[in-house]
């Protein structure tokens, strides 16, 4: 017997699952946002002077780059309020996320920050300027376009990875997709549907993060 393709029940749920997507872009938005921070601190805690900071990233980064994101997020959902610790979904995704995001992009902050040409660094401070004075307005603005292509990638990355979300029945695009597969069994339709739209967005993101590259010329 032959499958017939049936779109309409997927489209009478379209505005579903442009919720989800519009769920997930948020989460690896917030998720981004808060592993930068992360990743600056031990990016530059990676070229410090200290050997117990470099040792303490090195492990985090170790550590939490060679395990599954998934166990990430099940550890701080369902471990956590075993010690007392209870986050809700979006908050408890977010917060494995930004730990997960922080160590890869300690990682593209440390390359960037090695690519900084020293003669800059040691002009910055010629003319008077503190160690942190000259990391926050001379270092970091050329680190951060040095590393906007391998940035660009983690976030694309990092926003496919809000897919895990379900596991958590979080509703994002994965979630409200298994949903409509589940009530209409409209397999091949529904998966075509969602894989279309995070496909789109992934395009649309990668065309905005070059046109920002080229915005700003790499030093």
């Amino acid at each position: 017997m032959g499958y017939t393709l049936n779109f309409s029940v997927v489209w009478a749920s379209f505005d579903k699952l442009l919720w989800g997507l519009a769920l997930g872009i948020g989460l690896a938005i917030a998720s981004v946002a808060l592993g930068a921070v992360i990743g600056l601190v031990c990016g530059f805690a990676s070229v410090g002077p200290s050997p117990w900071a470099r040792r303490l990233v090195a492990g985090y980064v170790a550590i939490i780059r060679n395990t599954p994101i998934l166990v990430i997020v099940l550890i701080i959902y369902f471990a956590l309020p075993q010690v007392g610790i209870r986050l809700d979904k979006i908050p408890s995704f977010i917060a494995a996320l930004t730990v997960y995001s922080g160590a890869y992009l300690a990682e593209v902050f440390r390359a960037g920050l090695i690519s900084v040409p020293k003669g800059v660094v040691e002009a910055a401070r010629a003319i008077g300027l503190t160690r942190l004075q000259s990391n926050a307005y001379v270092v970091a603005p050329i680190m951060i376009r040095n590393a906007l292509p391998a940035l660009g990638s983690t976030f694309i990355s990092l926003f496919k990875d809000t897919s895990i979300a379900a596991a958590i029945s979080l509703p994002e695009l994965t979630y409200q997709a298994r949903k409509i597969n589940v009530e209409s069994f409209r397999i091949v339709e529904t998966w075509t549907v969602a894989s279309a739209l995070y496909i789109a967005t992934c395009l649309l993101m990668a065309a905005a993060l070059r046109g920002l590259e080229r915005r700003f010329p790499k030093f």
